[in-house]
């Protein structure tokens, strides 16, 4: 196995913790991953992992080793992507949201293939937080203010929240007209994926955000069954417009108090540090911004800081 290929193998292995995951990933037999990596250390000279019967990690010379050869590999993918002719290769795995990645994703991936068919994809479907480093994944798609953390985070677009409810609903409750008619009114529950907490309501008020909790008979922490519910008249909910425009067009779902919109909600592409150069990611992000830009409205963003930061005080929303 050439050194560079050997380099990006181990670095895989020390990311995923596991030769398993590391062969999986990068679609070759187990039994590679094992022989080269015996190669690599009897050609340093040094023990680089250590192995368990439960997890791989590295030793101090593997991690000394490691950082290096996340240096070389993005001085070496950044060089090659200086030069227009170079065309993007290899794995690229992404993360989405199932309802995210079916309206804004899918459709155009037939052109995003036949413009770079040497791109291997592979879109995973999840509605937790991922570990990008350790379960292998080049970048992931969110939705809502993102935690502190080392991922590097493009904002790609923003979309439009609506506050609605099912007509079951609103015969039983009737139709706010402003925010005190709330009173008497009920949301289903939605409870963060980043901190567990139950989110409230949120109002734009004279340019500025007004949060409301209200009484719940239910609550949840998935973005299918929260709109599942809510069709079934069991009380308000606010999600980005386009997981109910359907909804809107059949009138299984109807908008309300569309005078006081929740403030609009970011779309972030993140990934780690050491992929920031990868050609084939930099032309993956290129490409899904211009997806949204096409499918997405623009929306108002009087309250968006210029440097691009997210709303202040705004928590995970729905995709």
């Amino acid at each position: 196995m050439e050194k560079l290929d050997a380099m990006r193998l181990f670095t895989r292995i020390v990311e995923q913790r596991s030769f398993t995951l590391a062969a999986q990933n990068l679609g070759i037999p187990r039994s590679t991953v094992t022989d080269a990596v015996k190669q690599l250390e009897a050609r340093l000279g040094v023990r680089l992992l250590q192995r368990t019967t439960r997890h791989v990690s590295p030793t101090l010379d593997g991690e000394a080793y490691y950082r290096r050869c996340l240096t070389i590999i993005a001085d070496i993918d950044d060089a090659e992507g200086a030069f227009s002719g170079a065309r993007p290769k290899g794995p690229l795995r992404v993360n989405a949201h199932g309802t995210l990645a079916r309206h804004f994703i899918i459709p155009g991936l037939p052109r995003f293939l036949a413009d770079y068919p040497e791109i291997d994809l592979y879109i995973g479907e999840a509605d937790r937080l991922v570990d990008l480093v350790r379960e292998g994944v080049d970048c992931a798609v969110r939705v809502g203010e993102l935690a502190d953390s080392d991922l590097v985070a493009r904002r790609i677009a923003m979309l439009e929240e609506v506050t609605c409810a099912a007509p079951d609903y609103i015969e039983r409750f009737g139709m706010p007209q402003n925010l005190d008619d709330l009173e008497r009114h009920r949301m289903v529950g939605f409870h963060s994926s980043r901190s567990g907490k139950l989110l409230p309501l949120e109002f734009t008020v004279d340019g500025a955000a007004r949060k409301i909790t209200l009484p719940t008979m239910l609550s949840v922490n998935g973005a299918e069954n929260f709109v599942a519910v809510a069709r079934l008249g069991l009380g308000l909910i606010q999600v980005p417009r386009y997981h109910v425009e359907a909804d809107f067009a059949r009138g299984t779902l109807i908008p309300v108090l569309s005078q006081f919109p929740p403030s609009p909600s970011p779309v972030s592409l993140l990934y780690p540090q050491n992929r920031q150069l990868s050609p084939r990611l930099r032309a993956f992000s290129d490409w899904l911004a211009r997806e949204f830009a096409e499918r997405e409205k623009p929306v108002a963003t009087a309250d968006r800081d210029p440097l691009g930061k997210q709303p202040a005080g705004k928590e995970n929303s729905m995709p």
